[in-house]
């Protein structure tokens, strides 16, 4: 399982009863997760929570919020966030994350630099990783809200001047024209939601899309590629489907080898891991 140790303002107090406990720099959420299907360890803090997400019997959900600022900021290593409790139970970023911002850090410091292209780039936690470790970065995604808010995290981490273009596009129209302009990049991230819309009504579905998604995206590497990153939250979809895919299309040209495993949490109150979604990863 892939999971980072380093955190210090995020913490998984417990979990249980289809239920996380987090501490997001000490502010305690409350949140909705299908994974913890066993007992909760019976912490008193459930019942300190500054909010808590309600599911919704009619889809959906909304917060309970008992004291709680309408956005605060939480540090990974030399990264810092802006946090904001959103609809369907959202923070802002995926904790769980960190291991892959791990991992694209240290391909491009190995490097010195390097151009990456992160599609579906939601508000920025793996494009300001990129960043910092000295790549230029491409940060695609079709909401112009999520867009801004990634401009807020680079200014939070002190890279509003770093080379990063945002672009708000539907990714696969715009991987479309990179071909077609000749667009070159050494490192791919993507995180590819189980269903969406494009800015214009375009259908998007994990299980019918992510095959010609990667053949398209390998068009795009240079002939010196660092890594391929493919984070995946849909229910059903194992992460070896992805990683089978990484395999037939750039091992054959590049090298390198793919590896596939769960993103995870640490849960502080057993000592075990919470799994949290599925990442691939290919590198040289």
């Amino acid at each position: 399982m892939y999971y980072s140790d380093m955190w210090r303002d995020y913490r998984l107090i417990d979990c249980g009863g289809g239920r996380r406990l987090e501490s997001w720099n000490g502010r305690i959420l409350v949140r909705p997760d299908p994974q913890a299907m066993w007992k909760e360890s019976g912490s008193p803090l459930w019942n300190k929570a500054h909010a808590v997400y309600h599911r919704s019997s009619e889809g959906g959900g909304s917060w309970e919020v008992r004291d709680l600022p309408a956005s605060w900021t939480v540090s990974y290593r030399d990264l810092t966030f802006a946090i904001k409790p959103m609809s369907f139970k959202h923070t802002g970023i995926f904790p769980e994350q960190a291991a892959n911002w791990d991992f694209i850090t240290r391909k491009i410091k190995e490097r010195g630099k390097a151009d990456v292209l992160n599609l579906f780039a939601y508000t920025g936690a793996a494009t300001m990783a990129a960043a910092k470790a000295g790549a230029s970065v491409c940060h695609v995604d079709a909401a112009r809200g999520m867009v801004t808010w990634a401009k807020e995290n680079a200014s939070l981490c002190s890279l509003e001047n770093a080379p990063i273009r945002y672009i708000v596009d539907d990714c696969r129209k715009f991987i479309k024209r990179e071909i077609n302009r000749g667009r070159k990049y050494d490192g791919i991230i993507m995180d590819p939601p189980s269903y969406g819309r494009g800015p214009s009504g375009e259908i998007w579905r994990f299980e019918e899309g992510i095959g010609e998604l990667i053949a398209m995206c390998a068009q795009l590497l240079s002939d010196d590629p660092l890594f391929f990153v493919i984070s995946s939250y849909t229910a059903g979809v194992s992460p070896s489907v992805p990683a089978y895919i990484l395999g037939r299309e750039l091992v054959p040209r590049f090298g390198g080898r793919v590896e596939a495993n769960e993103l995870g949490l640490k849960v502080e109150s057993s000592g075990l891991m919470l799994p949290c979604g599925a990442a691939t990863r290919w590198e040289r």
